[in-house]
C-alpha cells in the first residue's frame, strides 16, 4: 500500500508488541516508491501469476519511480475504508485490489549475505520481488532454525544463492504445503517467482494462509502472547554485574596497582 520495498527482511527484524502481534522495524535499507493501484480480476482465487487479466482500472497521475531511504512513517485505513473480499466481487469473478511497487528498480547492492535475493548478488538490478525472496528465507529459518544457503564463508554464501538448489533437511518434517510456498517464493528468477506479479494477495490466497481471515488479521488474538517484562529487574541486574565485573578486575591486579592507576596519581604530560 506504501510503495515500500524493505530488503531487509530477517528476524532480528521482526518484533513482537506486548498484544502478540508482529511489527517490522529498521528502515534503514528500505526504498520507497511511487504505485499505481489496479483492481486485478481472478477467475479463481487460487489462479497463479498465468491465469491473472490485466487490470480493470489504473489510476491516473501517479508517477514512476523511488525514492532513497528516508524518514517515512505507516499510515493506517480507517475502519471505514476498509472492505472485504466480498465487496470486491464483479460477475462471480474475483477482484483484487494490488496497489505494490511490482515495477520498482534499484541497482543497489544492499542486505544481509544469507537473505540476498540471487538478482542483487549478480547486479541485475531488482524490484519489489525480493522482499518475497527473503519471505521464503524467513519462513525456511523459522521452520528448520536455519537459512538454506548458508555457506562457510559471505562469499561462499552468496555462491550458494545464485548456484545452489533449494533443498530441505529430513528433520523437522514440514507440511507439503509449506514447502510449496517457500518452494514458490525461493525462484531464483525473479519473474518467475511467487508474488512478483499480484503481490500480498497471491501470497496470502496459498493453501498454507487457509483459515486465515486476513480482513480482522489485525483483531485475531495471536496463538502466543509474551509475558510482559519487568525492566527494572533487568537493571538492577545488569548493575550487580558490572559491580562484579570491577570487583573481579581490581582483585585481579597486583598490589598498589589498583591505586597507582586512581584519579589521584594520574600525571598530566
Amino acid at each position: 500500500m506504501l510503495g515500500i520495498v524493505y530488503r531487509d527482511l530477517k528476524p532480528e527484524n521482526v518484533l513482537v508488541r506486548d498484544g502478540g502481534h508482529i511489527m517490522l522495524s529498521d528502515f534503514d535499507l528500505s526504498l520507497r516508491c511511487s504505485v499505481s493501484p489496479t483492481l486485478v480480476k481472478s477467475s479463481s482465487v487460487h489462479a497463479g501469476a498465468n491465469g491473472v487479466e490485466k487490470g480493470l482500472v489504473h489510476t491516473a497521475g501517479a508517477s514512476q519511480g523511488c525514492m532513497q531511504p528516508s524518514a517515512f512513517f505507516p499510515r493506517m485505513l480507517s475502519k471505514k475504508s476498509r472492505k472485504t473480499k466480498s465487496d470486491f466481487s464483479v460477475n462471480g469473478s474475483f477482484v483484487e485490489f494490488n496497489a505494490e511497487p511490482t515495477d520498482a528498480r534499484s541497482m543497489s547492492f544492499v542486505g544481509t549475505h544469507e537473505y540476498l535475493a540471487p538478482e542483487i548478488i549478480r547486479g541485475e538490478g531488482h524490484g519489489s520481488a525480493v522482499d518475497w525472496w527473503t519471505f521464503g528465507i524467513f519462513l525456511y529459518e523459522l521452520l528448520h532454525g536455519m537459512t538454506p544457503f548458508k555457506g562457510s564463508s559471505n562469499p561462499a554464501t552468496l555462491c550458494n544463492v545464485v548456484e545452489q538448489p533449494l533443498r530441505f533437511p529430513d528433520s523437522p518434517p514440514v507440511s507439503n504445503v509449506a514447502r510449496d510456498l517457500i518452494r514458490g517464493l525461493l525462484v531464483k528468477d525473479p519473474l518467475k517467482r511467487i508474488a512478483t506479479k499480484r503481490g500480498a494477495s497471491e501470497i496470502k490466497q496459498h493453501p498454507f494462509f487457509e483459515g486465515v481471515n486476513w480482513a480482522l488479521v489485525r483483531g485475531a488474538h495471536p496463538p502466543s502472547v509474551p509475558d510482559p517484562v519487568d525492566f527494572s529487574q533487568l537493571r538492577s541486574k545488569e548493575k550487580k554485574v558490572t559491580e562484579r565485573t570491577a570487583e573481579t578486575a581490581s582483585s585481579s591486579l597486583p598490589a598498589g596497582a589498583a591505586a597507582a592507576n586512581s584519579p589521584a596519581n594520574f600525571q598530566y604530560f
